[in-house]
């Protein structure tokens, strides 16, 4: 009698798609690249900035600003070099299914994202233990939701990063979109005046931002959820469909 092997569950898939971030060159770099800028950042606050005002709170949004810019490149790598190194040849052949692929992908962005925020607390708190070492104030003063946002907003870049692989399967194109558009967006906004104000709806470095101030309401996550939807829902289904319609050669 003839046993079927069953399909890779949708945990397993996600560990490999996770092992694939650091499995190639430019993902394994481009990981380290975020850590140590993310440190560095950290380190000039500690040089140029008020002792008074370093705060771990604020040290954590200024060190969150770092992958927060980076991530989605590696969100884009993680879905384009599939094709580009045509490794999507194996990974389809065991997973027909690919939308339980980028399923898999979109898991495994949202918990490097995660982790990226637990880094960036860890750093903080780093720094401000060695504020407090050399005898200055500060004070550990941090909303609990400070960190949630900050992991919200990091999961959500790389899922804009994997929204626009999805959508373009090209590395290059992906990664000159993704950095020109926010410019355009400045230069437009700068330029015709209805298109600054729709960025407070639509621009998700500003939604994004948002989510690090005084006072967060339910206006806020409102213009978050509307700024996604443009950025990343919209660029998945696009790139869902791609996905599955392209020929893997």
């Amino acid at each position: 009698m003839t046993t079927v092997d069953a399909a890779p569950s949708l945990p397993r898939l996600t560990a490999v798609e996770l092992r694939k971030l650091v499995d190639t060159r430019a993902g394994y770099w481009l990981l380290t690249v975020i850590g140590l800028l993310t440190a560095l950042l950290v380190t000039a606050d500690l040089i140029w900035e008020s002792r008074d005002a370093l705060t771990l709170e604020r040290m954590l949004g200024d060190a969150v600003a770092v992958p927060a810019l980076l991530l989605p490149v590696l969100g884009i790598l993680l879905v384009t070099s599939e094709w580009s190194q045509r490794t999507n040849l194996v990974t389809f052949a065991l997973v027909p299914n690919r939308n339980r692929v980028a399923v898999a992908k979109m898991a495994a962005g949202t918990l490097a994202g995660a982790s990226a925020a637990v880094m960036t607390l860890a750093l903080a708190a780093a720094g401000k233990l060695i504020v407090e070492w050399a005898g200055d104030a500060g004070g550990w003063s941090l909303r609990w939701w400070y960190v949630g946002n900050s992991a919200v907003v990091l999961a959500l870049s790389v899922l804009v990063g994997i929204a626009f692989g999805m959508a373009l399967l090209n590395s290059a194109l992906a990664i000159v979109v993704y950095l020109v558009l926010p410019t355009l967006w400045t230069v437009l906004g700068a330029i015709i005046p209805a298109l600054g104000r729709a960025a407070d709806w639509l621009d998700t470095t500003v939604t994004m931002a948002n989510l690090f101030g005084p006072e967060v309401t339910a206006g806020t996550w409102a213009r978050l959820a509307v700024s996604a939807a443009v950025w990343v829902a919209l660029p998945l289904a696009i790139g869902l469909l791609r996905v599955n319609r392209q020929e893997v050669s």
